[in-house]
């Protein structure tokens, strides 16, 4: 089999798709390296459309000036604080959810899994969540208003229902032979076993909460408390020129600001997700390995009786 000489129409599948692969790749990776070059370059070379993939006037100017900016390191710790508090209550509420949802044994299931996914269709819409959140709730210029109308998301809880759902039974079976309840089922086997998933939620809930505006511009009346996708919103609306324009140092670097900017807030995440993207290419059978070693009496128990 290993001398086996693959066939011309296999070499030539592999060709296109290498083409194909290294031109998708290459048009994904294009605007952030533009925005890359173009916050090094100069204000004149960005204004005259020259910087394409490399910088032009390389310098650093714009890094200095947003680095010196105290109100930018605010709303950058006040991002990474919200992201951090809102991932955890939403992975573990998504979790705290999906986990019965996935077991068929439990008659309202049939009840409630639909109703979850009726969330998904048809949502409620901006002025009565408005209408909640402020008057219903009081959580007007609140953290909690953009944390929590959010930390379910119902594509994310039906993802992690099925990978709930595809974990073997016979582990919960022994597990209760051996006189653990449900929830330290939960917590010492089921949440063991689906680190993939778990690392898979966190990052769609980090990258999700770290790119929210919409919800803080609604609810958050006290520029303290902005996140830095308001900051950079700002930026991108020029509705800080007065601010910028008042000093000469700012004047060089107007048009390379925004992009240095959104450079700057994508760090983090490019950050967490080497950490994290494995976890996207591994499955259950990474961990089906692993399964008698985390119970290894319960399932010596379980076969004797069997």
């Amino acid at each position: 089999m290993n001398n086996m000489k693959a066939s011309k129409g296999y070499r030539a599948f592999q060709c296109i798709n290498t083409v194909i692969m290294i031109l998708v790749i290459f048009v994904t990776l294009y605007p952030f390296i533009y925005l890359v070059a173009q916050s090094f370059s100069s204000d004149a070379a960005v204004s005259a459309g020259k910087v394409t993939l490399l910088p032009i006037d390389f310098n650093l100017n714009t890094y200095k000036y947003i680095l010196r900016d105290n109100q930018f390191f605010k709303y950058y710790f006040n991002t990474i604080a919200y992201t951090v508090v809102s991932t955890f209550i939403s992975v573990s509420f998504t979790a705290l959810l999906a986990y019965p949802l996935s077991k068929p044994r439990l008659r309202l299931n049939k009840v409630i899994t639909p109703m979850v996914v009726f969330t998904m269709y048809f949502a409620g819409g901006t002025i009565p969540n408005y209408i909640v959140v402020t008057q219903w709730l009081g959580l007007q210029d609140s953290v909690w208003s953009i944390i929590l109308p959010n930390a379910i998301s119902t594509f994310n809880l039906l993802v992690m229902k099925s990978f709930f759902a595809g974990l073997p039974e016979e582990l919960e079976e022994a597990a209760s032979i051996d006189g653990m309840d449900t929830y330290r089922i939960f917590v010492k086997i089921i949440l063991p076993l689906s680190k993939p998933i778990i690392a898979t939620m966190c990052l769609f809930y980090m990258v999700g909460m770290w790119n929210e505006w919409f919800t803080p511009m609604l609810y958050l009346d006290s520029k303290d408390k902005w996140p830095i996708a308001l900051y950079v919103r700002q930026l991108v609306e020029g509705a800080n020129n007065t601010e910028i324009g008042s000093s000469a140092d700012a004047s060089s670097v107007q048009a390379t600001l925004k992009s240095a900017t959104m450079v700057l807030t994508s760090i983090p995440i490019m950050c967490v997700y080497p950490f994290v993207q494995k976890y996207f290419v591994q499955g259950n059978d990474d961990w089906s390995s692993k399964r008698l070693k985390i119970i290894p009496k319960n399932t010596r128990k379980l076969k004797i009786r069997k």
